[in-house]
């Protein structure tokens, strides 16, 4: 009787030690501070499906792009010298025409805020533009809006891909079709500095590296802002706005996560005295 008591007591610190290991691997997923959990609390429910943060920044995104390139592609209609940045416009001011009344459209039925001006620094391109001549003045037009679509492409791809509402989801395929139909006729002026693109894209992908060993190992490396949140960015300096600058997080609107704490420990429970 005694030596079956303590072969039970055996089998249960077995069982105990095994639970304590698979316990934090079932649990860790939503806890706070997560990715899963960052989703369930910078979601709002609405009629066409749960709105995320990363929904609602994207939205806001389409409708700053528009504020940049609306006057880009008109003053390139009016100033470029020659017809393939002509053209380049055209595509910007009909796509974006059609795209701010989409993006306006959702936003209404989602009760969502728009802003009405370009960022600092949109209206700092535009600048540009408006200070430079001839070559320079196309060169400039070309690169830069090149740069800033071809890293949004990526992203209004992973938006198609995770959102669970219905209105946004048929607003990144608009948005798919018009970034697309603009890196094409930018790239159709001849003036695209591939090896610049290359460059930036690979140092984009070292600081994302970074950014995520910082992440996995609670460090953050010198000249990199993170936080637990999968790709929304704010637009400074960023490609959600049709940005070509460094990303920059930024936290869900109207939302607060509490600090991520790693899963709880549980002791071994000593095993019983052997008969």
């Amino acid at each position: 009787m005694r030596s079956l008591t303590g072969t039970g007591m055996v089998v249960v610190a077995l069982t105990a030690t095994v639970a304590a290991i698979l316990f934090p691997i079932w649990t860790y997923e939503d806890r706070s501070g997560t990715g899963l959990a960052n989703l369930r609390a910078g979601s709002v429910p609405t009629a066409w499906g749960p709105l995320s943060a990363a929904d609602r920044d994207f939205v806001v995104r389409v409708r700053l792009a528009g504020l940049l390139e609306l006057p880009a592609g008109q003053q390139a209609i009016d100033r470029a010298p020659s017809v393939a940045v002509r053209t380049a416009g055209e595509h910007l001011v009909h796509g974006h025409t059609y795209l701010d009344a989409r993006v306006r459209e959702v936003a209404k039925r989602l009760s969502m805020e728009l802003p009405n001006q370009p960022t600092g620094q949109q209206r700092g391109w535009l600048e540009e533009f408006t200070a430079a001549r001839g070559l320079e003045y196309e060169t400039k037009f070309a690169n830069i809006l090149r740069r800033a679509h071809g890293k949004v492409f990526s992203l209004v791809a992973d938006i198609r891909n995770s959102t669970r509402n219905t209105l946004v989801r048929a607003l990144a395929d608009d948005a798919n079709t018009t970034v697309l139909d603009h890196i094409k006729v930018l790239e159709a002026t001849g003036l695209i500095d591939f090896d610049a693109i290359a460059a930036d894209s690979a140092q984009s992908d070292r600081s994302a590296q970074s950014a995520q060993s910082a992440r996995s190992t609670g460090r953050t490396p010198h000249g990199i802002t993170t936080v637990n949140s999968r790709r929304t960015q704010s637009c400074s300096g960023r490609s959600f706005c049709w940005s070509p600058g460094p990303s920059r997080a930024s936290a869900a609107p109207g939302s607060a996560s509490p600090p991520s704490k790693p899963p709880a420990r549980t002791s071994r429970p000593k095993k019983g005295p052997r008969n």
